[in-house]
């Protein structure tokens, strides 16, 4: 092992979001960081990018909407971020008979959302469940959203504070019987159900019915970010959250390099060394502590350990508009598309294009959330009037869909166009070569770009945010100065910074 004179007190590997929360952290503290991040600039997935020739849209090209950056890392590193509120949770268009129709939420369930409840079910029942039982999940998110930047709270420990505030029921609901029953005994209309359903689902493959919970863990990310679970658009796009962590890390004292390439980390517990590749020469730096801003596969394949790379199973589709479509329903579509546009989303299709995908087919037909960012902040493209559509597709593993992402997008296109009095096609723009401004991003493809294991949006699943095994703060790994600092550490997934946080945590209360 290498003498820690002359290295650092900490390497992170990897520049993504998260690693970059650790840094900042960790130099704050007054602790030698130094940042190793294998692409030419810093952020991983949480970046803007311009992907249309001789066009000036800043697209977040990966991720794109925050909900789990808590205020308390906002306000401890002092990062000047604005994170808008959408006005609409959710539009959900479909067909009656021969009447196109659809279902608004708001994000604040009023007259409105109460009035199309009514008008797609035909009573106010079913708006009445949805408002008892979200109103009984935004407690439970209330209770669990603290405890996330805390060492892990016990099963017991946790249930106690969710029976507290929300019920013995909701946790029951959402811990321990397949989600999938928690929509079923909630709501009665397939569509509806297939709304609630749809955050169990985004970034997971699984069945909403799974006796192993997995949709269950991941509709509790997706309800508890900030206290609220309200998913919020970064004005100047997410290359401007990924900006503001770089400027707090190298303010603090963090030194980030850039194409630099890891090639091998050895770690005894007591000392470290990063090895990597940075101007054609390789270089070997020692270190107390090793943070993996990386997936736990690519960290063992860094450890010379056979790697177990899971499997992503969604299609990212960008697309630029001159202009927005007009819907068939009537809908305005400043409306329709401010917040998520659910595609083929009930709870019947969800399940159908589940098991469809497991079977090794692509599923008819495709199911898929649309959500427009220049709708609350138009800052991110040159022309006034034009917009971004951002397609997330669900249930397409990489198998099963990569090397066919253009022709799925088109699918897409065309399954929204039945929708729609303006086809897609006439509202896209196009580049400086005269091409539509579109483009599809498979698992394979977020592998390829950003060396993201099987393109699995969390780097693997999703872990409950307790732990009986002797985990502190969910950072640990098998080696005592080896952290997980990226999506893949337990309570990680999401642009969050909780998993570059704890595992700052982690390593400093090592130190004393």
């Amino acid at each position: 092992m290498a003498s820690v004179a002359g290295g650092y007190d900490a390497v992170v590997v990897g520049g993504g979001h998260n690693a970059l929360v650790a840094a900042a952290y960790l130099a704050r503290a007054g602790r030698s960081v130094l940042v190793l991040e294998r692409l030419d600039a810093c952020g991983g997935a949480a970046v803007s990018a311009r992907p249309f020739a001789g066009v000036d849209a800043r697209l977040s090209r990966y991720s794109y909407l925050v909900s789990l950056l808590p205020d308390r890392i906002v306000a401890d590193l002092g990062l000047r971020v604005d994170l808008r509120s959408r006005s609409v949770s959710s539009y959900t268009p479909t067909t009656r008979g021969s009447a196109a129709t659809g279902l608004l939420v708001e994000r604040a369930p009023g007259p409105d959302t109460a009035a199309s409840f009514r008008a797609l079910t035909g009573s106010d029942t079913e708006f009445q469940r949805w408002t008892a039982w979200y109103g009984e999940l935004a407690a439970m998110a209330e209770a669990v959203a603290p405890t996330l930047l805390e060492p892990l709270p016990s099963r017991e420990v946790m249930r106690e504070r969710v029976v507290a505030a929300a019920g013995e029921r909701l946790w029951r609901q959402v811990f321990q019987a397949p989600i999938g029953e928690a929509v079923e005994e909630t709501f009665a209309e397939d569509l509806v159900r297939g709304v609630a359903a749809t955050d169990a689902l985004i970034g997971t493959h699984t069945s909403l019915l799974a006796p192993d919970l997995l949709a269950n863990r991941c509709f509790l990310y997706h309800l508890i970010g900030n206290g609220t679970g309200e998913w919020r658009v970064p004005a100047g796009g997410m290359g401007a959250v990924t900006a503001e962590l770089v400027r707090v890390a190298r303010e603090a004292g963090a030194e980030l390099v850039t194409s630099a390439e890891v090639t091998g980390v050895a770690a005894d517990g007591t000392t470290a060394e990063v090895t990597y590749r940075v101007d054609g020469e390789e270089r070997t730096v020692g270190a107390r502590h090793v943070l993996a801003g990386v997936a736990p596969a690519v960290l063992d394949r860094l450890r010379g350990r056979e790697p177990d790379a899971p499997v992503g199973a969604q299609l990212k589709v960008n697309l630029l508009l001159r202009r927005l479509p007009r819907l068939r329903s009537g809908i305005d579509p400043r409306v329709a598309f401010a917040g998520t546009l659910h595609l083929n989303e009930s709870y019947v299709e969800l399940e159908d294009a589940y098991r469809a995908s497991v079977s090794g087919q692509v599923p008819d037909p495709l199911p898929g959330e649309l959500y427009c960012h220049t709708l609350t902040d138009p800052s991110i493209v040159e022309h006034e009037g034009w917009h971004t559509l951002t397609l997330f597709g669900l249930h397409l593993p990489g198998p099963v869909c990569d090397g066919a992402g253009p022709e799925l997008a088109a699918r897409f296109v065309a399954a929204l166009d039945e929708h729609l009095v303006d086809p897609i096609a006439d509202c896209l723009a196009v580049d400086a070569d005269g091409r539509p401004c579109i483009e599809a991003k498979t698992p394979g493809d977020l592998d390829d770009a950003l060396a993201m294991p099987g393109g699995h949006i969390f780097h693997g699943d999703l872990d409950w945010p307790y732990a009986d095994d002797g985990q502190v703060w969910g950072a640990e790994t098998d080696t005592a100065n080896l952290w997980l600092a990226g999506a893949g550490a337990r309570r990680g997934g999401g642009v969050s910074g909780i998993a570059g946080h704890n595992a700052a945590h982690a390593a400093l209360s090592a130190s004393r």
